[in-house]
């Protein structure tokens, strides 16, 4: 008897974070997986020096091994590779793991380490074209134009074309039932493809945070209050509920970059300062899914940002996770303009923004690694530094106030007092500027940990269209079933090019304002330094 258990070669090289569970892979080394489950992108396993850890999953293929072992117990089932398809993209929708209850009783954070904020990390140490060779599709076997549409295709796992229904999409074995709420418009405009704007912008604001409890105190969790000013209604919401918007979110827009969530956390959840800094995070996130020209209009966003009633609140919960309109299926319901894409213009187009993805990821992550290293500095070494400056003065006054109390004596006293101010204001200070663009940063990693995926489905589609051309071009395929495919095809290129034109005009706002910003709290930072210490310098009288 047969048992089966799961290795992995590595395909590219990987370095894991310093100070994080991501574990460094060498091409070409074997690794025994442990977990699959770690979160969407990533894996997690051992190499053969005995090191654990996670690594990306697109980084290393999968090897099945067998050993063999006596007949005592059933062996496993063995791994289902092909299925037959007929109409739906084979795309399993997960059951939900929340309880109906509004507010139940599992926590919001369940560890000080969230594996999913790993998923968020965009992979580095290799470009979006190899990323796209290791998740290209391997076609087991394909029938078209026998009139019976079925599609033989190999499931392979690292595959996010595949995987999302992207192939499906494009032989046009993907069907939906979608509503006109459902359906997205994109545009030409004088600055290129766009999204269609919304035609009623909002805002939300979240405040107020308050510490509840339920079950006669014995759970406690933080609520937060989000008012948007399309209807100017106020609702609860805990972080839990966050969580379950973002995983739906991220289910169903396979085509836009979902912004990612505040890390979660056990200790420290109810202190003061937390709480604050995690209110200003969410408030990022609800500004960017408001502002954005499709997830603004989504209904499970509206849901979540106006339903008060509890049965409304679960009824809808439950529409939600059983939405068909999810990953590649998507595209059914996009509307773009008739004209066709020029391929040539296509490729130059995304092949340069996936040089600059990969090119404004490494840049993001140096950024926020070197800015977290300044605030611990900050709060540690460097307000140590000026308190023990400040205690060199005290000791000197001290001395000195032994034989008399002099002028001197008290500018020495004072200049201690100086420098334990500025020990404060240094402690302080990273919360008005080094936070809140690490704040920014960790959006944009988020964010950019998308793309990948999102070029994949792209990468794919155009695979895909090439392969039935020349299968046309053969006498294999019909010309009909070649057409259809090139324009669902420029349905995906064109998805792709309006959120390419989004994210610039996006960027360029966030990094223009938070730069401002970040040097008008530094100018001011300094400025207070300097005047403390000009009336320190105004205590010591000519001699």
């Amino acid at each position: 008897m047969k048992r089966f258990y799961l290795q992995a070669r590595v395909l590219y090289d990987f370095e894991g974070q310093p100070g994080t569970s991501e574990l460094s892979i060498t091409t070409g080394e074997i690794l025994n997986v442990t977990s699959k489950d770690v979160g969407e992108g990533w894996w997690e396993g051992s190499n053969q020096r005995g090191l654990s850890g996670i690594f990306p999953a697109a980084y290393v293929e999968a090897i099945v091994q067998t050993y063999n072992v006596p007949p005592a117990m059933p062996p496993p089932p063995l791994p289902q590779i092909y299925v037959e398809e007929n109409t739906a993209p084979v795309i399993q929708q997960q059951q939900s793991q929340y309880d109906d209850d509004w507010d139940d009783d599992w926590d919001d954070d369940v560890s000080e380490v969230n594996p999913a904020s790993h998923a968020n990390a965009a992979p580095g140490g290799r470009s979006n074209s190899d990323v796209g060779s290791a998740l290209d599709v391997n076609l087991a076997g394909l029938k078209l134009g026998d009139g019976k549409g079925t599609v033989r295709k190999n499931l392979n796992r690292f595959s996010h074309f595949v995987k999302t229904g992207g192939e499906a999409y494009i032989l046009g074995a993907s069907k939906v039932t979608a509503t006109d709420s459902d359906y997205i418009h994109i545009i030409e405009t004088n600055d290129g493809i766009t999204w269609a704007p919304n035609p009623q912008p909002y805002s939300c604001v979240v405040a107020s945070p308050k510490k509840e409890s339920k079950l006669k105190g014995l759970k406690s969790f933080i609520a937060y209050q989000l008012t948007p000013s399309l209807n100017n209604i106020q609702v609860s919401r805990r972080y839990k509920h966050f969580d379950w918007l973002h995983e739906r979110l991220v289910e169903k827009f396979c085509i836009i970059p979902i912004p990612p969530l505040p890390d979660k956390q056990i200790s420290g959840r109810y202190e003061e300062q937390f709480i604050e800094r995690r209110r200003l995070q969410l408030q990022s996130f609800v500004s960017r899914v408001s502002n954005h020209p499709i997830l603004s209009r989504s209904d499970v966003w509206l849901h979540f940002l106006t339903c008060t009633d509890a049965k409304r609140w679960k009824s809808g919960k439950r529409k939600a996770e059983k939405d068909e309109v999810i990953g590649a299926a998507i595209f059914s319901v996009v509307q773009v303009p008739e004209k066709a894409l020029d391929p040539l213009q296509l490729d130059s187009q995304t092949e340069a923004f996936g040089r600059f993805v990969q090119s404004f990821d490494t840049a993001v992550r140096t950024m926020q690694s070197n800015f977290a290293e300044q605030v611990k500095r900050q709060q540690g070494p460097y307000k140590r530094d000026y308190q023990r400056i400040g205690q060199s003065f005290r000791t000197l006054s001290t001395a000195m106030e032994l034989l008399e109390t002099a002028p001197l004596t008290r500018a020495l006293a004072h200049t201690a007092d100086t420098y334990d101010q500025i020990a404060l204001l240094c402690e302080d200070q990273p919360r008005l500027d080094f936070e809140p663009m690490g704040d920014l940063l960790h959006d944009y990693r988020g964010l950019l940990a998308s793309f990948p995926d999102i070029i994949t489905v792209h990468k794919g589609a155009l695979q895909k269209r090439r392969e039935l051309e020349r299968s046309a071009t053969e006498g294999k395929t019909e010309s009909n079933v070649v057409i259809r495919a090139q324009q669902r095809t420029d349905v995906v290129s064109y998805t792709l090019l309006a959120e390419m034109s989004y994210f610039h005009q996006e960027r360029v706002r966030d990094y223009n304002a938070a730069a401002k910003i970040f040097l008008q709290e530094q100018i001011a930072y300094y400025q207070k330094i300097v005047d403390h210490l000009q009336s320190t310098l105004s205590q010591y009288k000519d001699v």
